[in-house]
Formats: C-alpha cells, sequence, structure tokens
C-alpha cells in the first residue's frame, strides 16, 4: 500500500484524493498524536489552522478543524494565510502544531494538508507514519467541556506582518519601485502591504483571488507578465510568489530572471560579509548549478549538498545549525527568521541588499554565472537500476572526462515515477545537450522495463 505522504504532506485532487472525510479523518489523528503530550488538567492542546484562497480549501479546511476540535483540540483558525505564516505563527502562539491546507504551486483543482510541528518546524517521517498508523484506529471523541473550541485568529496577518518588517533591522525600501506577483494566491493580502510599509512604491499582479485563478499563467511558475510589467512600468525589480508563497523567484529591472541559486548567491555574500551566515555555510540541491558552488568557493564560502527537496534542505540546516540554504526553484530558508521557506521574507531581503549595497539586481546576479543546464526525463525505465549498471556507470564517466571538471554529470531515480532523470552542465549548451542526449540513450538502451 502506498504511503499517504508525500514529499510535503498529503496532496491531490480535492473532492477526489483529498476528501472531507479524508481531511477530518487525518485532522483527528494528528491531534492524538501530535496533541497527546501537550494535554493535562490545566490545558488543552492548540492547533493554528490556515488555509491558501483555493475555494476547496474551504470544506477541507473545516473538516480539519472539526477533526481537531472532536478530539479535544482548540484551534486557532487563521483563515487564508501563506504557508510560512502559519509556520511562524505556531511558534510565535506557542500553539502544539499547526496544519496549513494548500497545494502550493500546483493548479486550482488540487489540494493538499501539512502539518507543523511545535515551534513550526515540519514533521519528520516517523511522525508522519504514526500518524498514518492512527487513521487505522478507532475514532476517539469528546463530550462535553473536553470538545475543543474553534476561535477565529483575529490578528494572524498583522503578527506575521510585523515579524517581517522586524528582519530588515531598520534597512528601509524607500525609493525602490518593484513589482509583485502574488500568483492569486495567499500573499494577496500581506506581500503588497509589507513591501509598502518597508517603504517601497509597490505596483502588484496577480492579487485578485477568487478560489479557482490560483497559479493560473501567473506566478513564479509563469513569470511572462512579471517579466512584461516590470519592463512597462520600468521597476527595479520584480518578485513572484507560488499559491502558498513558500518560494521567490526575482526578475531584474531589465525584465532577466533571478532563480533561486541567485537569490541564494546573493544572500549567502551578503549575510557572510555581515557575520550572519552561519559556520560560513551554505545549503543547496544537488540540482544546484555547479555556478553556484563555485562562485561561493571563490570567496570562501562552503556548499553542502542534499537530496532534491526543500524538506533535506530544511533538515540539514536543522541537524547543524546553518543559516541559509534552499532551491533552484525559490524555497529559501532564512533559518534565522524562518522554520520553512518563506517567499516574502526572501523577497524583502532582496530588495533590501539592492538598498544596502546601492546595486541593481542585475549587478548583483553576476556574482554567479550560471553553468548550461540540460535535464532530460527518461521514461519507462527501471529507476532502481541507475546506481547498478555498470555499463552505465561508464557512460557518465566517459562523459565527465568530457567535461574536463568544467561541468558535471547527475543520474538522478524520480521518487514517484519510472523515470531517470539526467543532468548535464557544461561550459557551452551545446555539449550539454549532446552529452545529456547520449546518455538518455544509454538509459533507454540498458534499464528499458
Amino acid at each position: 500500500m502506498a504511503r499517504l505522504f508525500g514529499t510535503d504532506g498529503v496532496r491531490g485532487l480535492a473532492g477526489v484524493d483529498v476528501t472531507a472525510e479524508l481531511a477530518l479523518n487525518l485532522a483527528h489523528a494528528a491531534a492524538l498524536v501530535l496533541g497527546r503530550n501537550a494535554r493535562s488538567e490545566s490545558r488543552r492542546a492548540t492547533a493554528v489552522v490556515a488555509r491558501d484562497p483555493r475555494v476547496s480549501g474551504e470544506f477541507i479546511s473545516a473538516a480539519v478543524a472539526a477533526g481537531l476540535a472532536s478530539a479535544g483540540i482548540d484551534v486557532l483558525d487563521a483563515g487564508v494565510i501563506p504557508t510560512p505564516a502559519a509556520a511562524y505563527l505556531v511558534a510565535d502562539t506557542g500553539a502544539d502544531f499547526g496544519v496549513m491546507v494548500s497545494a502550493s504551486h500546483n493548479p486550482a483543482p488540487d489540494n493538499g494538508i501539512k502539518f507543523f510541528a511545535q515551534g513550526g518546524r515540519k514533521l519528520p517521517d516517523e511522525v508522519e507514519d504514526q500518524i498514518e498508523a492512527a487513521m487505522g484506529g478507532p475514532l476517539v471523541g469528546t463530550t462535553g467541556r473536553e470538545v475543543g473550541r474553534i476561535r477565529l485568529f483575529a490578528d494572524a496577518e498583522d503578527r506575521y506582518l510585523v515579524h517581517l518588517l522586524g528582519t530588515l533591522e531598520g534597512v528601509r525600501l524607500d525609493g525602490l519601485h518593484v513589482v509583485l506577483d502574488c500568483a492569486h494566491g495567499a500573499a494577496a493580502g500581506i506581500s503588497p502591504d509589507v513591501f509598502t510599509d518597508a517603504g517601497a512604491r509597490v505596483t502588484v499582479i496577480g492579487n485578485d483571488p477568487d478560489g479557482f485563478n490560483i497559479n493560473d499563467g501567473i506566478g513564479s511558475t509563469h513569470l511572462e507578465q512579471l517579466i512584461e510589467t516590470v519592463r512597462e512600468t520600468g521597476a527595479d525589480l520584480g518578485v513572484a510568489h507560488d499559491g502558498d508563497a513558500d518560494r521567490c523567484l526575482a526578475v531584474d529591472g531589465r525584465g532577466n530572471v533571478v532563480d533561486g541559486d541567485r537569490i541564494m548567491a546573493i544572500l549567502a555574500l551578503s549575510m557572510a560579509s555581515r557575520g550572519k551566515l552561519a559556520k560560513n555555510t551554505l545549503v543547496a540541491t544537488v540540482m544546484s548549478n555547479l555556478g553556484l558552488k563555485l562562485a561561493m568557493a571563490d570567496n570562501g564560502i562552503d556548499v553542502v549538498e542534499t537530496g532534491v527537496g526543500d524538506r533535506y534542505v530544511l533538515e540539514e540546516i536543522n541537524a547543524n545549525g546553518y543559516s541559509l540554504g534552499g532551491e533552484q526553484s525559490g524555497h529559501v530558508i532564512m533559518s534565522e527568521h524562518a522554520t520553512t521557506g518563506d517567499g516574502i521574507l526572501t523577497g524583502l531581503h532582496i530588495a533590501a541588499e539592492v538598498v544596502r549595497s546601492g546595486k541593481s539586481l542585475e549587478e548583483l546576479a553576476q556574482c554567479m554565472t550560471v553553468y548550461p543546464q540540460v535535464l532530460v526525463n527518461v521514461r519507462g525505465v527501471d529507476r532502481s537500476g541507475v546506481h547498478g549498471d555498470a555499463v552505465l556507470q561508464q557512460a557518465v564517466s566517459q562523459a565527465e572526462i568530457v567535461l574536463g571538471g568544467k561541468g558535471r554529470v547527475l543520474l538522478r531515480p524520480s521518487g514517484t515515477e519510472p523515470v531517470v532523470r539526467v543532468m548535464v552542465e557544461a561550459e557551452h549548451e551545446d555539449q550539454a545537450h549532446r552529452l545529456a542526449a547520449d546518455l538518455a540513450a544509454v538509459v533507454k538502451d540498458r534499464l528499458t522495463v
């Protein structure tokens, strides 16, 4: 039987995969697991519940709240707020755990449920497994005064806004023109206010969520409108969020995309210069561009690599006390200020570095050279054979010899489907394409099911 939890909670088509019944039972099970150590004669456990604005979030979050309250958990209903806001508020209120209803950058018909432990941290796999196991047990209802209360968390946005502004440590964005793309998502209600309160002149797109248009041709996965608006308005830079605002991509004043790798490079150099980069180390995934690693090496900054996924970056940061990490996709974790990726926080600090340095975002982004990166997905193959096939490994070794230390090869089996991902970086794009195609052919020949 497949595991219920994926890499970031439980996710699927709302009403089919993620139903009201599943949400209620999952929340009830979470109450038994996450709330059991908090109960005492003097208090009940408390959970923060939030959602992004997709329409299915209304019934799913209601079912989550019902499942928690029926198990004796007091619920603080924060309504529509970003995922990182929910995580922050779990820590800020001293709640025992939190629940976020969101499918992040996925289309509107999808939805998901993810949990935060006390302190606003993501759950480890073993705790998720305990929740899944508890779903198979009997429902443990409460009665009378033991029933949980559901209350509106009225100042949720205000608390989060004050927190974000406080991370700037006095830096103002006065005179800076920023275009914000809120993806018709959870950032729409707060990101424009944060940047405005920080002093920026703000132009906003994607800030009219109707429950159905989240991520629809806009946001961090569709940068075309942001690029066009930055160019048309003559803005200094643009910031794009995804549906739940846990990621950020940027656009410079000329409309060039500044991806997560370049954002991390800019922040790492800034933090290192100010003594804020813990252990002088940046955490990135194996999919980050080689140019990032070389740029950090040139500036005396170490890079620790993890598997693909922001949860693995977070695990490394938490285990070793690092302060910065992230992914090429724009999940950036600044652990001094957040327990998860935070797109609004990231955008603020990119803008702050433009002000602090006196350089444009285009100039800042030149701190690293992006190596051409080609990714080929080879489908219909036995992904388990990637590391055990001698002929395939010999082909990888030959490609690495051809690159001569000025590029790299990565073969990675997909975690969810019969696909092997072939990634090649090289100094020249035509070489990267040629080597990737050659390796993909070998994968197909050796591992076809």
